[in-house]
């Protein structure tokens, strides 16, 4: 049974550590669960608390969430719409190849931006966000293909808040994600 001390975090935990209880504990919530509403939702729960738990920069993070595939979006204008996520209310939907997160999407290949400022295109949905992690969760499809169903997007009130131990860990975390899901 699910327990809300998953995500309990020790005191001085290093973040790959805490990344690989992130992932631990995802893959015993996710067992014998594979609603992709339910799985992001924890998922989330567990970032969240990774994080909080961390020294700076990592707990400085603002947001912690996902955003999936809009399945309402017209082929011709394809979106991502909020998913479950942690922190201050978000923009509802992204348009594929606009700012960090539609850039993830569209080309499906992890955006690291140290400093959101400098990204173009950015979309500033809460202005305290300095630096942003986005990792794209793909599938295969029915054809073979790698196809996009949502995207990990953390948020930090720093620059320089993510590194490449972040992109590594998320990424496994994306990959289990897409396996474990009935998207």
């Amino acid at each position: 049974m699910v327990h809300a001390d998953a995500s309990n975090f020790a005191d001085g935990v290093t973040k790959e550590q805490a990344y690989t209880q992130v992932l631990l504990q995802a893959e015993g919530l996710f067992d014998g669960q594979r609603n992709w509403v339910c799985n992001l939702a924890n998922a989330a729960s567990l970032l969240w608390h990774a994080y909080k738990s961390l020294p700076h920069p990592s707990s400085q993070v603002n947001w912690a969430g996902f955003y999936t595939l809009d399945p309402r979006a017209t082929p011709s204008k394809p979106q991502l719409i909020l998913g479950p996520f942690q922190g201050k209310v978000a923009c509802q939907t992204i348009a594929l190849g606009k700012g960090v997160c539609g850039t993830a999407a569209a080309t499906q290949t992890t955006q690291l931006v140290p400093d959101v400022e400098q990204f173009p295109g950015h979309i500033a949905c809460d202005g305290d966000s300095k630096s942003e992690i986005v990792v794209p969760i793909v599938v295969k499809g029915d054809d073979g293909a790698q196809k996009l169903v949502a995207i990990i997007d953390i948020d930090c009130a720093d620059l320089d808040g993510f590194d490449e131990v972040d992109k590594r860990y998320l990424e496994q975390l994306a990959e289990l994600l897409g396996k474990s899901c009935d998207w």
